[in-house]
Formats: C-alpha cells, sequence, structure tokens
C-alpha cells in the first residue's frame, strides 16, 4: 500500500505523539527557530538584519550594538505556540527541562520553569561599572536603558558582558539533564555549542528532530520531522486529543 506524503507526515506526528507517551523524562533542545512562529528571527536571519545595518555585538560599544542587535528584536514578539506547547509538556510532567542558546526568555515568559539557557540572556544582568548584578528580564521592558542603582553605571546583559560566551552554570545544568532524559527533542537548532552537554546523553536516548531544513542532527536522530515547529506542535495536540491525551 503506498502513502501520500500527507499520510506520511501524519504518521510522523503520530510516532512523535507515541514516544512522548512513553518518556518519563523529556528534554528539549531548542535555538532561535522555535521563535519563528511567534515573530522572532532566526540567528541566520539576525545575522544578515545586522550585516546590513553595519552592526554586531560587541563589549566595546555595548548599546549602539546590542540595541538593534538583541533588544529592538526581541519584546518586538511573543512566545510562540511551540514554547507553550513545551511548557504544557513539562507541567504534565512529560518534559524535565530546556536547554536552550535562545538569550530571548521566550521559554521563561511562556511558562516553562527547567530552562538551561547555556549562552546566558537577558535574565543575567551586570553593571559594567561596579558589577553589581540586575537578574529578571523585566529591566529591560521600561522605556528607558537600565541603569545601576548604585553607581549610575551601564547595565549589560551576559550575552553582551561575556562576549556571547557559555553561562557555565547552565552549561552544567544541561548535562545533568540531558544525562537523565530518554527523549531528546530537538527544535530549531543547529546544534551550535552541543559539544557542551551532547556527550552526556544515554546511548539509548530516542532522539526526535524538529527542522524544516537539514542539520547535523539529521543521521542520529530516530525521527525528522521536516516542518515548522508550531505546525508540528498543533498537529501534535490534536493527535494527542484523539488518543484521549491531553
Amino acid at each position: 500500500m503506498m502513502f501520500s506524503k500527507e499520510n506520511q507526515k501524519g504518521d510522523k506526528i503520530q510516532k512523535f505523539a507515541d514516544y512522548i507517551e512513553k518518556s518519563r523524562a523529556g528534554v528539549a533542545i531548542t535555538g532561535a527557530g522555535i521563535s519563528v512562529g511567534g515573530g522572532g528571527m532566526t540567528y541566520r536571519q539576525m545575522s544578515l538584519s545586522n550585516r546590513r545595518a553595519g552592526v554586531s555585538p560587541r563589549y566595546g560599544d555595548s548599546y549602539k550594538s546590542f540595541l538593534p542587535t538583541y533588544l529592538d528584536n526581541m519584546f518586538s514578539y511573543q512566545p510562540s505556540l511551540a514554547h507553550y506547547a513545551l511548557a504544557d509538556l513539562e507541567a504534565e510532567g512529560k518534559l524535565i527541562g530546556i536547554i536552550t542558546t535562545n538569550v530571548d526568555c521566550m521559554h521563561t515568559i511562556a511558562g516553562s520553569e527547567n530552562v538551561a539557557e547555556i549562552q546566558g540572556s537577558l535574565q543575567v544582568n551586570c553593571c559594567a561599572k561596579c558589577g553589581r548584578h540586575y537578574d529578571g528580564y523585566e529591566i529591560w521592558r521600561q522605556d528607558e536603558l537600565p541603569r545601576c542603582e548604585a553607581c549610575g553605571g551601564e547595565i549589560l546583559p551576559w550575552p553582551l558582558y561575556s562576549h556571547i560566551g557559555l553561562w557555565e552554570e547552565d552549561v552544567r545544568k544541561a548535562q545533568s539533564l540531558i544525562s537523565r532524559a530518554d527523549l531528546i527533542i530537538v527544535i530549531g537548532t543547529n546544534g551550535f555549542y552541543g559539544s557542551a552537554y551532547w556527550h552526556c546523553r544515554k546511548d539509548d536516548a530516542v532522539i526526535v528532530q524538529i527542522n524544516p531544513g537539514h542539520t547535523g542532527f539529521d543521521s542520529v536522530a530516530d525521527l525528522n520531522i521536516r516542518e515548522e515547529s508550531d505546525d508540528v506542535f498543533k498537529k501534535l495536540q490534536e493527535v494527542r486529543r484523539e488518543n484521549g491525551g491531553k
């Protein structure tokens, strides 16, 4: 019997649903692609936009480069359906956490509680002058750029004052999460910085990749779904309801 392409896609969503039902410790790994459905840009799109504007994130010219690169893009969009779906899976007990290279805090805004932001985020902020920390993304949601209450210095987010480095505290969290995972859901990422935690995964963990394009995960994934993440999770919710789940 021959299956149409539409049915083949449906079969993949059903298989994904089956993996979730069997999982007791799922972990999602996300990149910029998960934010597209909410209006965000992928890193490639952001990089192209920055090159056209002649800017790049660097410490020496902090706000001038930071604003168009990150802040003007962030908060101009909202969490995507996929962000909310992952938060729901965590609340349901199917997901033990999320590993992300994104700095936009959208997982937290969507309601996820156990997020390893391995490149830091706009939740990790520090005064460039005195070193005082101002953690939490809310300080960026105001009309004026934040200044240190103690000394008046510029408050910089981790991606800026670290020169786009890794946030070691959350790298350790990511290693702990993936070491316990029986299901790994890779969404909208090429796997940059995966070497910091990927080696800690279980050999028998099931790997599902959701990405409309090809990546380095293609050859290791047990299931590749070539669609945008919002479309996949919308279909997943429908299939799970049909199956009597949530």
